[in-house]
C-alpha cells in the first residue's frame, strides 16, 4: 500500500527561467543517458508505505475509490486527507490498550492441515466499538490480521503521523498530488 506525492515538473515555452524546473536522472553518479531531463513531465515520490494494514486499505477503498479495489493509483484530496486525519484521532482517542493475546500466526502442518491459530502475549484494544465503527478491520487474501490489537493501533498512529506531516506540508505551500495505490 502506498501513497505518492506526484510533482508536474514540465517546462513551457512561456514560462521564466525562475519558473523552470531542472530534473536530472543519475546511476552511480553518471546521468542516465536513455532518459532526457528535458522529457520528464512528473516526478513522483512515495511519501507512505503500509504493509499489510487493511484497516487503513479499506478506508481508502470506501471514501477515495468509491469501492473500486482494483489496485489503481487513485487522488486523494486535501478533504480526504483531513477526514482521515479525523477518523485516525478518533480511533486512537478512543482505543485504550490492555493486556491480553495477539494474533502470531497461522501453522499448517499434516496434523492441522486447515490450519491451527497461534497467539502470543501482547495488547488488545479494550473496548474496539470506536475503532470497529470508524476504521473497521477487512479480512482477505494477503490482508493480515483483523484483530483489533497493538498492530492495528500502530499503523493507525503511523497513518495519522503521515497526514500531519502532509498537511503541514500543503500548509506550507508544498506542491504535488496525492495517491493512494495498493498492490495485492
Amino acid at each position: 500500500m502506498y501513497a505518492n506525492r506526484k510533482h508536474y515538473v514540465k517546462n513551457w515555452e512561456h514560462q521564466k527561467p525562475e519558473e523552470r524546473y531542472s530534473v536530472r536522472v543519475e546511476r552511480g553518479g553518471k546521468p542516465v543517458a536513455d532518459i532526457r531531463s528535458e522529457d520528464i513531465s512528473e516526478v513522483s515520490e512515495e511519501v507512505m508505505y503500509w504493509r499489510k494494514a487493511n484497516h487503513i486499505h479499506k478506508w481508502f477503498v470506501d471514501n477515495v475509490q468509491k469501492q473500486d479495489d482494483n489496485c489503481e493509483s487513485f487522488y486523494v484530496s486535501n478533504d480526504d486527507l483531513n477526514e482521515l486525519l479525523k477518523v485516525c484521532n478518533k480511533v486512537i482517542k478512543n482505543s485504550k490498550l490492555v493486556d491480553g493475546e495477539v494474533y502470531a500466526g497461522t501453522f499448517y502442518n499434516r496434523e492441522n492441515p486447515k490450519g491451527q491459530v497461534q497467539r502470543i502475549a501482547g495488547k488488545v484494544i479494550e473496548d474496539a466499538t470506536v475503532a470497529k465503527e470508524l476504521l473497521p478491520t477487512q479480512e482477505g487474501f494477503f490482508f493480515g490480521s483483523h484483530e483489533y490489537d497493538e498492530y492495528y493501533l500502530d499503523e493507525v498512529v503511523r497513518t495519522r503521523d503521515w497526514l500531519v506531516k502532509m498537511l503541514d506540508d500543503i500548509k506550507n505551500g508544498s506542491e504535488g498530488d496525492i495517491y493512494y495505490s495498493s498492490s495485492w
